[in-house]
């Protein structure tokens, strides 16, 4: 824990709001480790009790995580807002920074001449009584689903993928359930349920998805819910496979205690096809966002499933956040409908493809094997994160630790290529085959 911050308190309330207000302050930084209960309880003259019920709170809001031998720490993304201080720094002058995972700016289709498009047209202001989900982006969404397979006769629209998420945990899990999740994974997702105190099962992932038998021994655990990524899963690059969509279908048929979610969040620039598991549960849900190929400020996402499932999600919107803007569901409509646009997004898929196949086809020129079968990420499996990641930063690259993504599985690197130049792609090769296989006697700064 940090030298320069004490915790204090005489209850387990105080203790968790003094914990809480370090990592509000940034005092208490990601990644900082807590004192073990006894020792904190001999600090603050309280019993280990009282200090194990402030930590198992803190656990609870997702503010801190347990990992046996490695006491308690800080979680790298705790759900709480910091000063601006605290937020993420920039990469250091020099580096090449390929750990972002966003999509490349050069390639997101320009929005200048559909809002003057949506100006022009505009009509009188919208008012509450006529808010909602636009007819013409709901028959749109339906037309696209269904050339992809999935059945869309229920449908609304989130802020974004990750809000649906959030919304359909809600509205069927409550604290303490499980939730099946990839491992590796999306970083955000993992923050996420572990904010709504939601208990994690990581389910082992190969290139064609989610394992059969890891779901099978998720759902033997007590899973309540499942998560799967469609394709361009974030960190591995996973896309389900016809016949693994075909094996999991099979094991949750019927499964009327679970409630399935597939997320599509890559859609247009994924360059594999997608195979759904939707409707293999009763309660099921398939979400598929904007942000990725047209603009992470487009805050947009198209949810189907079934009626519970729909109605309960637009149910609780309308009484929180009430709708998604119609201008933000007019401008990706006009975005869907302009051939222009699906020719940019296409050209962004294509590029994609290329420098992600042309780094791994490097990486393995240097007996590296990595993965990658759709999206903008490479996950490199390594002995060790840190020390690789360091030699990476000491030759000027940048990339994301797989820790962030992990609940048990092996140490790998997460690489984004969206902003990798392919003429980049040997020298970054090379960086990382003399990361991970130093020269004898070869040494890193820390």
């Amino acid at each position: 824990m940090s030298a320069r911050y004490q915790v204090a308190g005489t209850t387990a309330a105080e203790i968790s709001a003094s914990i809480e207000s370090g990592i509000r302050s940034a005092a208490l930084a990601p990644g900082d480790a807590l004192p073990p209960v006894r020792e904190l309880a001999a600090r603050l003259a309280v019993s280990p009790a009282t200090a194990a019920r402030a930590y198992q709170e803190l656990r609870q809001r997702g503010l801190v995580v347990t990992a046996g031998r490695h006491g308690t720490r800080v979680r790298p993304r705790p759900p709480v807002a910091s000063r601006r201080s605290a937020l993420r720094p920039p990469t250091a002058p020099g580096l090449r920074d390929l750990s972002r995972g966003e999509p490349d700016v050069r390639l997101l289709p320009p929005l200048g001449a559909h809002l003057a498009g949506l100006a022009a047209a505009a009509g009188e202001p919208v008012g509450y009584p006529a808010a909602g989900v636009l007819p013409e982006l709901a028959e749109a969404a339906r037309e696209r689903l269904a050339a992809d397979g999935v059945p869309a006769t229920e449908l609304t629209v989130t802020g974004g993928a990750l809000d649906g998420i959030e919304r359909l945990l809600g509205a069927h899990l409550r604290p303490g359930d499980a939730v099946a999740v990839e491992d590796p994974g999306w970083a955000n997702l993992l923050d996420l349920v572990a904010a709504l105190g939601l208990r994690p099962i990581g389910v082992p992932v190969d290139d064609d998805g989610p394992l059969v038998a890891g779901v099978g021994a998720a759902l033997a655990a007590g899973a309540r819910a499942l998560i799967v990524t469609s394709r361009a899963q974030n960190p591995t690059g996973a896309a389900v496979s016809a016949e693994r969509a075909g094996e999991l279908r099979a094991l949750l048929a019927g499964r009327s205690d679970l409630l399935l979610i597939e997320d599509d969040h890559a859609a247009e620039l994924a360059r594999v096809p997608l195979h759904p598991l939707a409707g293999a549960t009763p309660a099921w849900a398939f979400v598929r966002s904007v942000s990725k190929p047209f603009g992470p400020d487009l805050r947009v996402a198209v949810l189907v499933g079934d009626e519970t499932t729909v109605a309960r999600v637009a149910g609780r919107a309308r009484v929180g956040a009430g709708w998604v803007s119609t201008v933000l569901q007019r401008l990706v409509l006009a975005l869907w409908r302009d051939p222009a646009v699906a020719g940019l997004v296409d050209r962004a898929a294509g590029s994609y493809e290329r420098r992600r196949t042309g780094l791994i086809d490097a990486l393995a020129g240097h007996g590296l094997v990595a993965h990658g079968r759709s999206g903008i990420n490479v996950w490199l499996p390594v002995d060790d994160e840190t020390s690789v990641l360091t030699a990476l930063r000491d030759a000027g690259w940048a990339v994301a630790p797989g820790a962030l993504h992990r609940i048990a599985g092996p140490p790998a690197l997460r690489i984004t290529v969206s902003s990798l130049d392919e003429a980049e792609i040997p020298d970054l090769a090379e960086a990382v085959a003399r990361a991970v296989r130093p020269a004898p006697g070869a040494g890193f700064t820390a």
